[in-house]
């Protein structure tokens, strides 16, 4: 098979490639990023590029119009290299970083009555040894090992090759006074389990020196870490940024199918993993430590994102009937994942329960405290997947739905994440239809225009037009409205949202008749899924005294407007709570205590899963609320209220 060359203009390196191979995978070779929200699908139209000269084939043009397809744009993901090819790469779209800046933690309360030689696996210990003589030619390992044995009382003590290496040294350069780092579980929890050496330093630690260890939650769109000092229990910094595995795919199953093509897996790992390193490299130039130092990792994530993380095949996840390759993954060193920090660390992938409840859930479930109320409670973790948890301290039962990244922005036209420029509010008057909006990073020195709507800007949105009578209760544009924002669009009906000349780029920001649907099918799996689930164990969907919600998006989220959208149930505002991030603070509360981790393993085995693709009243369920706010308007009676 003859090799072609490819050349793209942002970069001097030419490279070869076999006829019949893809314009993205000759831009990895030559280390161009093509971004490929949809997983490489053809969907998204994110990667297009343009032939400037040389002969490939479009296996699609999706995404692309007439005039792209006669300048030569081709999507990079569907076009098949046939020659040598020139390519222009028009500037990418980047991901930007949160607007929430790295902070301190002091609103991070430590659990009461934290004692970390009680609760914590890990222990620093300053050790002082005879050394060798000529009538005590004991060897060095053996020597720190019997020292170590007497201050923990503990007979098996492993260590690994690569540190056995250094210990003589290490000794001799602190004059046998040296601080030893071992992790060992509670005699009493685990009297057969080895303590291991983490680490080993000549001269003796202050007692005052923190001991570093991370809880990290690997989310589909954002990786959040908290840096915490295991002595004091203190959550000392606080850093987020986008997982930058967003460029591969927006959703999960993006990213599944993204795997499974030639490097996609390798690629994947590569990006989360580098996400979270430098998120580590942040955390730690706050507080003046070294990577290094950090002795201890927790990883909470669904179970698509554990697998990546880790380099297993996901592919069985979204293949009949959904079986993951691990929900309880062994403990592991972190040199073996490939994080920056003490390689000997051990790094802790908390429990999942199934395909698609994963560790984020358990963990939630932990930080919620909902496991140990005797009240019924439903727990809610909104993004591109919806997760949920019906349940008390006597019985938990749960299930996931593909709600898909609309909420995150993504398959909507003018959609975006919730960065500076998104409107993330909107009012509509009642009477001129007119708009008025909040802009993420307005009333700073600098004007901020819009650039599109985020997730929390979607709902509002979409609330106030239905309620104003914009939008009927299937969605459809009212085009006989007698205003300028409605009208006639290449998708059907559609609401500007925000003229040309008040956005940023020029261009009106619209909402579509394509974006309601895609919006209301996102809204309808999630309200089906726990209405299945509280049919599931007889419990009226009325009878839940509390309803939490978890995750980042959530906080955002204003609970009127979603209960007229339909997305939330309709019940009295006080029984909502919004807990933030609820998968990082379960991480936290594993990394601090052998006792929380305990529970965590305990919650994981006591969930019932539902599988909603098995079910047969999912779809029955999920047909009906794919309506504004559902085809029963007695389950809505507040919304009926507000709009009589």
């Amino acid at each position: 098979m003859p090799n072609h060359t490819v050349l793209f203009d942002i970069t001097d390196k030419a490279v070869q490639v076999p006829t019949g191979a893809l314009l993205s995978d000759a831009a990895h070779l030559a280390g161009v990023e093509l971004n490929q929200p949809c997983g490489g699908q053809g969907r998204c139209g994110r990667c297009a590029v343009q032939v400037t000269s040389g002969s490939v084939r479009a296996r699609s043009t999706l995404r692309l119009s007439a005039e792209d397809v006669a300048n030569g744009y081709v999507l990079g993901c569907q076009a098949v290299v046939e020659g040598d090819v020139t390519v222009h790469v028009p500037p990418q779209e980047k991901i930007e970083r949160r607007l929430t800046t790295d902070r301190t933690a002091a609103e991070v309360q430590v659990p009461s009555g934290y004692d970390p030689l009680a609760d914590q696996t890990v222990r620093r210990m300053a050790v002082t040894l005879k050394p060798p003589t000529m009538d005590d030619q004991i060897d060095d390992w053996s020597r720190l090992k019997w020292t170590l044995q007497q201050e923990i009382g503990r007979s098996n003590i492993t260590i690994s090759l690569a540190l056995l290496r250094t210990v003589g040294k290490t000794l001799r350069e602190g004059d046998w006074q040296v601080s030893a780092v071992l992790d060992h579980p509670r005699q009493e929890c685990c009297p057969d389990c080895p303590a291991r050496l983490i680490d080993l330093r000549p001269g003796l630690t202050s007692d005052d020196d923190p001991l570093w260890g991370i809880a990290v939650d690997i989310g589909t769109t954002t990786v959040s870490l908290w840096l915490v000092d295991l002595l004091s229990g203190r959550v000392r910094a606080q850093v987020a940024e986008y997982n930058q595995q967003i460029s591969r795919g927006e959703d999960v199953i993006s990213r599944i199918i993204y795997a499974s093509k030639g490097d996609g897996g390798e690629q994947l790992r590569d990006l989360v993993v580098g996400t979270i390193n430098d998120l580590v490299e942040r955390a730690c130039k706050r507080v003046r430590a070294k990577p290094a130092d950090i002795v201890k990792a927790t990883i909470s994530g669904n179970t698509t994102m554990i697998h990546l993380l880790l380099g297993l095949p996901a592919a069985s996840i979204r293949l009949s009937p959904f079986v993951p390759g691990v929900n309880e993954v062994p403990l592991l060193r972190a040199d073996e994942v490939g994080l920056h920090i003490n390689p000997e660390a051990n790094v802790d992938c908390l429990p999942g329960v199934a395909s698609y409840v994963g560790a984020d859930i358990t963990a939630g479930v932990l930080s919620s405290g909902m496991a140990d109320s005797e009240q019924i409670t439903l727990f809610l973790d909104v993004g591109t997947n919806g997760e949920m948890v019906l349940g008390s301290s006597d019985w938990l039962v749960t299930c996931a739905c593909s709600a898909g990244p609309a909420f995150e922005g993504a398959g909507v036209v003018d959609g975006m994440r919730a960065t500076r420029g998104a409107i993330e509010e909107v009012w509509v008057h009642s009477e001129t239809y007119e708009p008025s909006w909040r802009v993420i990073g307005a009333g700073g020195p600098r004007e901020v225009k819009p650039k599109g709507i985020c997730g929390s800007g979607l709902i509002s949105l979409m609330a106030e037009l239905f309620i104003t009578g914009v939008l009927d209760k299937r969605g459809n544009v009212n085009t006989t409205l007698d205003t300028p924002r409605v009208r006639q669009g290449a998708h059907g009906g559609e609401y500007v949202v925000a003229w040309g000349s008040e956005t940023e780029h020029g261009r009106d920001i619209v909402l579509t008749h394509v974006d309601v649907d895609n919006l209301l099918r996102a809204k309808a799996a999630i309200y089906a899924g726990f209405t299945i689930l509280a049919d599931s164990v007889g419990v009226p969907l009325e009878m839940a005294e509390r309803v939490l919600i978890g995750g980042s998006f959530g906080k955002y989220i204003n609970v009127e407007k979603a209960v007229q959208l339909g997305l939330l149930p309709d019940m009295p505002w006080e029984r909502f709570q919004f807990l933030g991030n609820t998968s990082v603070r379960g991480a936290y509360l594993a990394l601090l205590s052998r006792e929380s981790r305990a529970h965590l393993q305990d919650i994981a085995s006591r969930m019932t899963y539902i599988e909603l693709s098995a079910d047969n009243r999912f779809f029955e369920a999920f047909t009906s609320a794919c309506f504004l706010p559902h085809t029963d308007m007695s389950m809505f009676p507040s919304v009926a209220e507000a709009l009589a």
